[in-house]
Formats: C-alpha cells, structure tokens, sequence
C-alpha cells in the first residue's frame, strides 16, 4: 500500500524552493563588487540577506527547529552548485567560445579553494546564528517588534559571516582589516534598511500561503 503524503504547510515548500536558489546565486553574484556610495560590497550580499529573511520568516511562523532545519538543507544545493562549477571549469571550452566571454567565466567559476571553504564556514555559522539569535529573541513576544527582532539578528550575524569568510579566504594574502570594517558597514547598513520591511513580507506571504 502506498503511503500517504507527507504533509508540508505550502509556506515552508515554497520558502524552501526560494532559499535553495537564493543559496545557489549568492556565490555568483559575490564575484561582482557593487559602490553604495563611500563602501564597496560585494554584490552576494543582497541574496544573503534574503537567506537571512527567508530563515527568519519560517522561525517566526514554523518555529526555530524548521529553520534550523532548512539552514542545514541549504548545505545540499551549495555544495552541488559549487561541484558543478568545478567540474564545468575543468572542462574544455568550445573553440567556438569569444574569448572574452570564455576567459571570463573561467575566472568566475575558477575560485580558489579558500574562498570556497570560506563560503561553506560563513553560510552555515552565520545563519544558525541568525535563526538562534530571532528565536532567542522572539522568547514568548510572538509577532512583537518583529522587525527590530529581525535586524538586530540579520546584523549580528553578518558580522560573524564578515569576519570568517574574509579571515579564511584572504588572511596572508592582503592586509585583510580595512576590508572586514569597510564589509561590515556596509553589511551592517543594508540589514537595518532592508530586513525590516522584508520580514513583515515574507511573514505576510508565509500565512497568507497557509491560509489558502
């Protein structure tokens, strides 16, 4: 006899379908610095701080151990995506490729083994960190201050993702300490303007997917 299926609220399957594919693109656009005025970012962080969003929501309406859950479940698509660029730069390129365009994306995809250890450390310490930090938090104020709750663990844990990811993929390389302040500003800044408003969306779209 076939067993029934397993029940899964329709928030938790479609925030899961968007964070794997946030977790996958976030590596991508890292390989693109962006100005915000003084401060320079690199571009990732915009699909971090969705990440951040996305785990953040699910915490606050499916509880601490179902994002947790899904936090741990993102290591799949990121360590696929990453041996896929692997193997994709090993491969040989069509002769029929411009030049330019094949030497450039070997350059994308040919990062070194210290920023891809980097990002693995970073991504699963920082969003524990985030999840831990909103339940702790929320304690038993459920819904209240639902955006300074969101913050204040978005900025905390991107300041821990800061300073493991730039020690471990750059530390003997360069100077690494202007580089940690000028990411953590930035960082720190983008959190308290974006996460706010975000947070009170996906939570918004997270019951109203569960009320249909």
């Amino acid at each position: 006899m076939d067993k029934p299926p397993l029940a899964i609220p329709r928030s938790l399957f479609a925030f899961s379908i968007f964070y794997g594919g946030m977790v996958c693109i976030a590596g991508v656009l890292g390989n693109k610095q962006v100005s915000l005025g003084p401060v320079a970012v690199e571009a990732g962080i915009f699909a971090f701080l969705l990440l951040v969003v996305t785990s953040s929501a699910v915490a606050e309406v499916h509880g601490r151990t179902t994002a947790n859950r899904l936090v741990q479940v993102g290591f799949v698509p990121l360590l696929v995506s990453l041996f896929l660029s692997w193997v994709v730069w090993v491969l040989p390129p069509s002769p029929d490729m411009i030049p330019a365009n094949r030497d450039a994306i070997q350059l994308v995809l040919g990062s070194t083994w210290r920023i891809w250890l980097g990002g693995i450390v970073a991504y699963g310490i920082s969003q524990t960190l985030n999840v831990t930090i909103f339940a702790a938090l929320k304690g038993g104020a459920e819904g209240r201050l639902l955006w300074l709750r969101a913050a204040v663990a978005s900025m905390l844990s991107q300041i821990v993702d800061t300073l493991l990811f730039v020690t471990i993929a750059f530390y003997g390389e360069f100077p690494i300490g202007p580089l940690i302040v000028g990411q953590m500003i930035a960082k720190v800044t983008l959190s308290a303007l974006l996460v706010p408003p975000f947070i009170y969306l996906f939570v918004a779209i997270s019951r109203r997917l569960d009320r249909a």
